[in-house]
């Protein structure tokens, strides 16, 4: 069942991994699962009194299989644009580029490729600072080369994806294994902690949101790397 994190921000818990909607002005999707998701994802948007074709735009952190799998399935009731993280997860969301085999997470994406199917969606990538809703995105790469996480100064949440991810309700860093450099996360980490504002529910890909102290933990990270 999806939760309420505060008022329209409603967490939608999927296989293994998180998808968010944002219920205010207009309607925001914050990723969309794995392919094998379509279904759950409809009830839980039903939890939150919201149709597929309510949404008005969807926000894609990076292109990951459990991140993007729902899209193709959404289609039909779908029409929002997808803004697809930075140019180069946008364009293989697309089609228009295939992870790479010389690095070990491109290599696992190429694949875990053969699951997915490509949305007939309008996809844009997202450029740095632009503002989407009430959000703001940075690019922050290293899980993907394209990573972005959005931030809301009026809303006081932030979509983190998984640059983190939550353990034991602290945050560790997108490990070796599952990014493309871990050079860049750490950088893109405090990094995001110095531009971003402040937040207080941190939304991850994995393991449960951390509200209120999302900040805070996301704080404490980032002084540690």
């Amino acid at each position: 069942m999806a939760v309420e994190l505060a008022s329209g921000i409603w967490w939608l818990r999927l296989r293994g991994v998180n998808a968010y909607l944002v219920d205010r002005d207009d309607t925001t999707l914050i990723d969309a699962g794995t392919p094998w998701d379509g279904d759950r994802i409809r009830d839980e948007l039903a939890d939150a009194s919201v149709g597929v074709a309510e949404i008005d735009r969807v926000l894609l952190t990076h292109y990951d299989l459990d991140h993007v799998g729902t899209l193709a399935a959404l289609t039909p009731d779908l029409e929002a644009t997808v803004h697809a993280a930075g140019r180069f997860d946008a364009e293989i969301l697309a089609n228009r580029r295939k992870p790479p085999w010389t690095n070990h997470k491109g290599a696992l994406q190429r694949v875990l490729g053969v699951a997915s199917t490509h949305p007939s969606l309008a996809i844009e990538p997202v450029a740095d600072g632009a503002a989407l809703g009430p959000f703001t995105a940075y690019h922050t790469p290293g899980h993907t080369p394209g990573h972005v996480a959005y931030v809301s100064r009026d809303l006081e949440v932030a979509m983190l994806g998984d640059l983190v991810r939550e353990s034991d309700g602290d945050l560790e860093a997108s490990s070796w294994f599952v990014s493309y450099d871990t050079d860049d996360v750490r950088e893109s980490i405090q990094r995001l902690d110095a531009d971003a504002p402040s937040f207080e529910i941190a939304c991850v890909g994995h393991g449960e949101p951390i509200s209120p102290g999302g900040g805070e933990a996301f704080r404490r990270l980032a002084s540690r790397l």
